[in-house]
């Protein structure tokens, strides 16, 4: 499961009201410009003295951008007004606070005092919607204000509307063709326009194009050596690829041109995170929340960074204190996720099944609901509920061969050893070389022959044995059992020499191993009385 802990910066390029004066202008593009780059101090502070509508757009805009909708909701208030500029400013408020239709009508109220021909008011507009964070938002309204200040500009693209465009098309799951074209218009405007190389970069990471990802972001950074968002980026998307170095100096490249800032501090507990260095993670986080004890991300990440170090009681106070500051739409699929591990570890099994169910119903996106949907399974599975499992594993829409593998195993859970063999064959069928599967087969087998008379487990073990010889180490524990499998499979046929280089294998892997030991006394006639173990069955061998 993809878990991304931090929300992407949202940029902007926001005309401001016609009543500014030139000061207040310079002040506002000195803001404007530190959003972008995501130095949130440096923006506040070339808005501080100012009372202007214009100031306390920005700064609703700012807060809007840290996930701090309250906040964001008071300076737009305070920016609101009877002219087109504050009604736009009043609907970002409506939005800020999640009330989308309020909020309509206000942007509706902006267009229709222009009589829909001031471009900027409509650009205003897209943009309020392309920054809303909110979810499921029908984008067709917010698009014909886009296409209205189209056909205003007579066949020449406004890159700031154009990346608005591109950023309300993101709101559809669908969309992320017309959002890259719409970010490919606004280059095509103005081949130095920084922000939409950043964001085409952005979604290249979505559609899981590294190559093209890294090369728009270098191009943002190219025209702009001090765009930080665009190192933030590179930074975790080498870690979501495991290419820890590469991430690690694209976030010293990062620290080195951001402002030095709890959010920064933020940053790099999220990147922590991404790069598996959970305690260091955690240590971030703490030192943020120390100072911001609401803060959403950073509650997120010492919830997980303590189940991730295994402190589950640690984490289960964590968790309940993220669910207390999150709000119901800001939490995502993979927060119930963990929320059932946390539950599961303290053993509050109940609570996590109903967590999940809960998380699954509310769930729209297939990928992640199938990942809900096996973490219930899982939970189902620790109670010992293999039959709620089974049902799970057997409704679940287009099962991958991962899903075949965790349905097999709930039969083996369920003792339902016939099916379990049946779901592996269709897993080894697909995919000869799957190692595990072998194993699994032969378990399942061996359950269904526990006294190996008819040697149901062998051909598995062996092919297991040959496949899992290419890494002795990875397979060790494997290849032990599958050897002494083999080695008491013969050694009770009475064929003491096809046993033994089976139960030398087995020493040579595991010097101290009981069963080959006694075995092995067996063979030279040494008498003793051994137990033979093949996967929980335990069968008990006499000396010949």
């Amino acid at each position: 499961m993809s878990y991304k802990p931090w929300k992407p910066l949202l940029l902007t390029a926001l005309a401001v009201g016609a009543g500014a004066t030139a000061a207040t202008a310079q002040n506002i593009a000195t803001a404007q410009k530190a959003i972008e780059l995501g130095r949130y101090n440096e923006a506040r502070a070339a808005l501080r003295g100012s009372n202007s509508p214009e100031a306390n757009f920005e700064l609703g805009r700012l807060y809007q951008m840290r996930d701090l909708p309250d906040s964001a909701s008071y300076y737009f208030n305070r920016a609101a007004g009877p002219t087109p500029f504050g009604q736009v400013a009043e609907g970002r408020a409506l939005l800020a606070k999640g009330k989308a239709s309020e909020a309509d009508a206000k942007f509706s109220a902006a267009a229709s005092a222009t009589k829909n021909k001031d471009p900027k008011v409509l650009t205003m507009i897209a943009q309020a919607y392309g920054e809303y964070d909110g979810k499921n938002m029908d984008i067709t309204k917010p698009l014909t204000y886009v296409k209205t200040a189209e056909a205003l500009s007579k066949g020449k693209d406004n890159p700031a509307l154009m990346v608005a465009r591109g950023d309300i098309y993101l709101h559809s799951d669908a969309g992320g063709g017309e959002a890259m074209s719409s970010y490919d218009r606004a280059v095509a405007a103005d081949p130095n326009y920084t922000e939409a190389y950043y964001k085409r970069g952005v979604l290249n990471v979505r559609s899981k194009n590294g190559a093209g990802a890294q090369e728009n972001f270098n191009k943002a950074i190219a025209l702009n050596s001090a765009y930080a968002p665009a190192y933030l980026d590179m930074a975790s998307m080498y870690a979501s690829a495991s290419q820890y170095d590469k991430a690690l100096a694209a976030f010293q490249q990062y620290t080195n041109v951001a402002e030095k800032s709890p959010s920064t501090t933020e940053k790099y507990a999220a990147f922590l995170y991404l790069s598996k260095k959970y305690a260091e993670a955690l240590a971030q986080a703490n030192e943020a929340l120390a100072k911001e004890p609401n803060n959403l991300t950073m509650n997120r990440i010492k919830a997980t960074s303590l189940y991730e170090t295994g402190d589950y009681a640690g984490a289960a106070a964590a968790m309940d204190q993220f669910m207390k500051v999150a709000p119901a739409d800001k939490i995502l699929p993979e927060d119930y996720s963990y929320q059932s591990k946390i539950l599961l570890k303290t053993g509050r099994n109940d609570e996590a099944i109903n967590v999940l169910q809960k998380a699954i119903a509310a769930t729209t996106d297939p990928e992640k609901k199938s990942d809900l949907q096996n973490d219930l399974a899982t939970a189902y599975m620790a109670k010992k509920d293999y039959p709620a499992a089974i049902r799970i594993y057997k409704t679940k829409a287009n099962p991958d061969l991962a899903d075949q593998f965790r349905l097999g195993s709930a039969f083996n859970g369920s003792k339902q050893y016939a099916q379990a063999d049946s779901v592996y064959n269709i897993i080894i069928t697909a995919k000869p070389t799957y190692v595990p599967a072998y194993q699994a087969r032969a378990q399942a087998n061996f359950h269904l022959d526990p006294d190996s008379k008819k040697g149901l487990a062998k051909p598995y073990y062996e092919k297991y044995i040959e496949l899992a010889n290419a890494d002795p180490t990875k397979y060790k524990s494997g290849l032990v059992e599958a050897n002494n499998y083999l080695g008491y499979y013969n050694l009770q046929a009475g064929n003491k020499a096809a046993a033994t280089p089976y139960y030398q294998k087995v020493l040579e892997l595991d010097p101290s191993n009981a069963d080959a030991t006694n075995a092995m006394k067996i063979i030279k006639g040494v008498p003793a009385r051994t137990t033979t173990t093949a996967k929980k069955t335990t069968t008990t061998v006499k000396k010949k």
